[in-house]
């Protein structure tokens, strides 16, 4: 692949911390990442290798700076990160034979789901809850089963673990936040490990726009924890709203073919 030029790497680099910003508070970085490179001219397969080379970076940061406040014990969580790196590599390695097509349709509904579950469910905030499942139980089950997700497909993964801590774990706004961060880091790592062992990343795009995510992801977690449910709620709804739009608007999507086809029969004259 040729060089890109300077104002191509800058709009890359922009993205990158604009992603790490959001993605250290509600997930959903990938959508504003993945479009970027390919809008530049990088094939897919090495928009999507590259896209954890930085996402490391940008879940990484983001895990250090919540550690660094108490928000989360890495020690006490190192098992389920390795759980979620173990799902992430499985995710990455076994991507060819998972029925995209069905993702592709049952993705949007899932976030939309979220969406209103965060938006209208009362008492969401930062206090911690009753939990519906072990702390072991729900490393040994639920962590590797998203992080595969994230290995095979990727984008919601955050979303989705938000939605588990708060539900199974009990956990509060801020602390899922934060132990959302560091299981996406172990994920991230995990599909990485196989991408790399296809060459399928650009380490040079990927280290300029890891800065750049390193850089937004301490801005947003910083902002998090000072502003906690009041600024973790609204934006977690807003990503998972905008994340179903871009699957929805991709032509690619069953559903987006049936829409057209359905809305076409509609407008148009029968012949």
């Amino acid at each position: 692949m040729p060089d890109l030029a300077f104002h191509l790497l800058l709009l890359l680099f922009a993205a990158a911390f604009f992603a790490g910003f959001v993605d250290s508070i509600a997930g959903g970085g990938g959508l504003i990442t993945v479009p970027s490179m390919l809008i530049v001219g990088i094939p897919p397969l090495q928009t999507l290798g590259t896209n954890k080379v930085q996402s490391v970076f940008g879940s990484a940061s983001a895990t250090i700076a919540y550690a660094r406040k108490g928000h989360v014990r890495l020690k006490e969580q190192l098992p389920m990160a390795l759980m979620a790196a173990v799902g992430g590599c499985l995710g990455a390695a076994l991507a060819t034979i998972v029925p995209g097509e069905l993702l592709r349709i049952v993705m949007p509904v899932l976030l939309i789901v979220i969406a209103l579950y965060f938006a209208f469910k009362p008492n969401l905030d930062d206090l911690d809850r009753h939990r519906r499942m072990s702390p072991f139980l729900f490393g040994l089950t639920v962590v590797p089963l998203i992080g595969f997700y994230d290995g095979v497909f990727g984008p919601g993964t955050g979303s989705f673990l938000m939605l588990s801590f708060v539900t199974l774990a009990g956990f509060g706004l801020l602390k899922a936040t934060a132990h959302t961060k560091l299981l996406n880091l172990g994920s991230n790592i995990g599909a990485l490990i196989v991408f790399t062992s296809y060459g399928a990343t650009l380490w040079k795009i990927g280290l300029l726009m890891g800065v750049g995510q390193f850089l937004g992801a301490q801005a947003g977690s910083r902002l998090a924890m000072r502003s906690g449910a009041k600024i973790i709620k609204p934006l977690l709804v807003v990503v998972c709203i905008a994340f179903a739009i871009k699957l929805l608007a991709d032509p690619a999507n069953p559903i987006h073919v049936y829409i057209s086809t359905l809305v076409a029969g509609i407008l148009l004259p029968q012949a």
